[in-house]
């Protein structure tokens, strides 16, 4: 059943420091900005709130630059202006990689960065990617600003360690050695939840990252040991259905998302070679 209308609040945030005061203020405010899921859940009737705070128009949270080597992303950053971007294209091409499975061109226009974190779904496309680039989650409130790794934002299915009155308003991205590599695999080419996705980085010590194999986007770090000191790859491969605790649902099993997650770091140690 639809989730009506008339029991949802909104208010616009016209400033960043309106929107953090309306959170310190309003411990239940659920920010949103391209509402790409908040209307998917609205039509389900599975909000998980009934107050929103509109981010839209906040232009203080949107933007790519490089600081001292950093790529800098704001988090209202839609995938449409990740694609365009020929910063991202020489720093993180991972991330124009998976920008390009993200949906329609429709929700690639909307969907942010910052939401697609916030939203905390182990499916998400850029989630791996950021695990996989060691990217710091910059969160803040009215009494300051304080960062958290992406490998650490996590707590559990949907949960992460934002407050209800912090805000997500950028993701800072380190200079990454070694060739980057993503990989989606869902029903379709595009317009589809994925079943298995992983972003890679082949460096002296390769970060590996999954997602939709466990309730969050997770690193391997066995896994990652075992390719670094050159054991051979079927050693990773076993490591890795250590590491990954995929389920069985709707979209797939846990037997052929194990089958995929060894075949998709097998391609990932070969085409970075």
């Amino acid at each position: 059943m639809r989730t009506p209308l008339s029991s949802l609040t909104l208010i616009d945030a016209l400033s960043l420091d309106d929107a953090l005061s309306a959170l310190q203020a309003h411990g239940d405010l659920v920010p949103l900005a391209g509402c790409t899921d908040v209307f998917v859940q609205l039509n389900a009737g599975q909000l998980r709130g009934t107050r929103f705070l509109n981010l839209w128009r906040l232009d203080e949270l949107r933007g790519i630059e490089l600081r001292d080597g950093w790529l800098r992303l704001g988090a209202l950053t839609t995938y449409a202006e990740v694609l365009g971007s020929k910063c991202v294209g020489e720093h993180l091409p991972m991330l124009l990689a998976a920008s390009r499975e993200v949906g329609a061109i429709q929700i690639q226009h909307r969907g942010t960065l910052g939401g697609n974190l916030a939203n905390a779904s182990p499916a998400g496309d850029t989630l791996p990617v950021f695990a996989a680039a060691d990217a710091v989650v910059v969160l803040r409130s009215v009494s300051g600003e304080r960062r958290v790794p992406v490998t650490r934002f996590y707590t559990g299915y949907r949960h992460t360690v934002r407050q209800t009155h912090e805000l997500i308003v950028a993701l800072d991205v380190p200079p990454i050695p070694g060739r980057q590599w993503f990989r989606k695999v869902g029903t379709r080419a595009a317009q589809a939840i994925s079943k298995v996705v992983m972003a890679g980085v082949r460096a002296p010590v390769p970060r590996v990252a999954f997602g939709s194999v466990a309730p969050t986007v997770v690193r391997v770090p066995e896994t990652e040991r075992l390719l670094a000191s050159g054991a051979p790859l079927t050693e990773a491969q076993a490591a890795l259905e250590r590491e990954i605790t995929p389920i069985d649902d709707v979209r797939s099993t846990a037997r052929y998302r194990r089958a995929v997650a060894r075949n998709l770091l097998a391609r990932f140690w070969v085409e970075t070679q």
